[in-house]
């Protein structure tokens, strides 16, 4: 099991949507937008190692 990758992807997916929120707060409708699809990205897609020759 790859729990220190998940933490890795979660605590990321969790700034990145902190960051949203605080941006969203302050007014940058666009940045906040941006900020809140990263999260969403990271946190549905599965980042796999290149394959070894």
């Amino acid at each position: 099991m790859n729990t220190s990758k998940n933490l890795q992807r979660d605590v990321m997916t969790g700034l990145l949507f902190c960051a949203g929120i605080l941006s969203f707060v302050s007014g940058e409708l666009v940045f906040s937008t941006l900020l809140f699809g990263t999260a969403s990205l990271t946190s549905k897609l599965n980042f796999v190692r290149p394959a070894r020759a």
